[in-house]
């Protein structure tokens, strides 16, 4: 999950941050460490509603260095 919130706030491209963010925790989640990819809520991320709203709250709780509530979230 620190590596999911830091290629979000590096912020590398004007869109699309956090899709290719939650794809890079994927693939290390599955090639890397053997861990089935995350669920990440179960639903879509991209339009705003109340999936989108707990994801947002938890990567600003990560901004404050408290990971477990995304990581939660991203196994949800």
């Amino acid at each position: 999950m620190r590596f999911h919130h830091k290629l979000v706030w590096i912020h590398l491209f004007p869109n699309g941050n956090g899709r290719h963010a939650r794809l890079m925790a994927d693939v290390l989640a599955k090639r890397v460490v053997s861990r089935p990819p995350f669920s990440w809520g179960g639903g879509p991320l991209e339009k705003a509603g109340e999936m989108r709203r707990k994801y947002l709250e938890a990567l600003h709780e990560a901004d404050h260095h408290e990971c477990a509530p995304l990581l939660s979230f991203a196994r949800s």
